[in-house]
This record gives C-alpha cells, sequence and structure tokens, in this order.
C-alpha cells in the first residue's frame, strides 16, 4: 500500500482509536511493558497516544512520532489530558533523522505489523538508544497455535489490504535477527501479543 494511501487510512481510523484508548485488555499489557520506560523516550507510532495513561509522568519525556497528522493533533490532546511531557514530530519512522545514542528508552507498541522493512527499523532503534538504554516492544504477530496460525497466513493479504498491517509476522524471529540484544519475552493471547524486551548492542 503506498504511503499516502496509508496516511489517509490512518486519519480516518482516529475516531476507532480514540474510542478504544482504554481497553482494559491492551492496558494491562502496555502497562506491563511501558512501567519500564524512563528518561527520555522516544515512542514510534504514536497514534493517539494510547500509552500516556501507563507512563510514570515523574520519571519520563517522550517523544512522539507518527506521520499520520490526525494522529499526532489527537496524541497532543491525550498528553495533556494525562499530564505526560511530550513533543511530537510528524515523520515516517523509517526516514526519521535521530541521533545516534539519543533515548534512555525506544518503544514500539502494534507498530512493527505495518512497516514495509522491520528489520531496518530496529536497526535504527538499535542506533537510537543509548548504550545503557532499554528497547520496549508491545506487538501482534504470528500465534503459537497451529490453527490459528495457519489462518493469519491465510487473511494476510486481505488484513493487510484493509488494515495497512501484517497479520502474520514472526515478531521474535524478526527482533532476534537484529542487532537488538532479547533479554525477557512474554506472549499472550495464543502467542499472538508479544512483550519484548531488548538492549542495544552498538
Amino acid at each position: 500500500m503506498k504511503q499516502e494511501k496509508l496516511i489517509k487510512k490512518y486519519n480516518k481510523h482516529v475516531n476507532m482509536y480514540e474510542k478504544n484508548l482504554n481497553n482494559p485488555t491492551l492496558g494491562k499489557w502496555r502497562s506491563r511493558i511501558i512501567k519500564s520506560a524512563k528518561g527520555n523516550v522516544l515512542e514510534v507510532g504514536i497514534g493517539v497516544g494510547s500509552n500516556f495513561p501507563y507512563y510514570d509522568k515523574n520519571n519520563v519525556h517522550v517523544t512522539g512520532v507518527d506521520f499520520s497528522p490526525e494522529m499526532i493533533k489527537s496524541a497532543k490532546q491525550t498528553a495533556k489530558q494525562y499530564g505526560i511531557d511530550a513533543d511530537f514530530i510528524q515523520e515516517d519512522v523509517e526516514s526519521l533523522k535521530v541521533e545516534p545514542h539519543s533515548f534512555d528508552t525506544v518503544l514500539s507498541t502494534l507498530s512493527l505489523c505495518s512497516y514495509p522493512n522491520p528489520s531496518e527499523v530496529l536497526n535504527q532503534f538499535n542506533d537510537w538508544c543509548k548504550k545503557d538504554g532499554t528497547v520496549l516492544l508491545m506487538e501482534h504477530g504470528i500465534s503459537s497455535n497451529a490453527l490459528l496460525s495457519s489462518t493469519q497466513n491465510v487473511i494476510d493479504p486481505l488484513f493487510k489490504k484493509v488494515a495497512g498491517c501484517h497479520w502474520n509476522r514472526n515478531i521474535l524471529e524478526i527482533v532476534e535477527s537484529s542487532p537488538l540484544q532479547v533479554e525477557h519475552v512474554e506472549r499472550y493471547w495464543s502467542g499472538m501479543v508479544y512483550l519484548i524486551w531488548a538492549k542495544p548492542t552498538k
């Protein structure tokens, strides 16, 4: 899907994302991973700011990145609502220019599914994170259940067309093949939800 069409799609999805802002199931997983975020945080695919309720607002400054202007607009309002110290960049993560080793925490939640080249994005995370920092990922991908994974493989082309993202990526395999050093992994919802704590290696 061309980027212009994808941006328009996400612009139109803002209301849906806002209605889902306090989804309790997602919130449980967001809270689990985001409590590890600290310091100067780069959050990619910020969306409407769905992670803001779970940050320790006294210990973070968030730089939120998203290519959708409508998502950025909504995220700014969510940051005010939850008292999060944040600034925002409207940019495609794959073309984002960031000084190496700039952030204590790099965070992605439910965004690796949509990048044409997720491995390259993870290479960037590795470069952008401070050497003693942390990369935190909450992503959806291929299930550990054989029946579900087969279904995911079948519906992936349709899902990509409708939602703009892949439903069947092996997130752990992608992360393990990147420069990042995986420290801890948790999987939920028949293995379709991945929580990953990792460290940069260079």
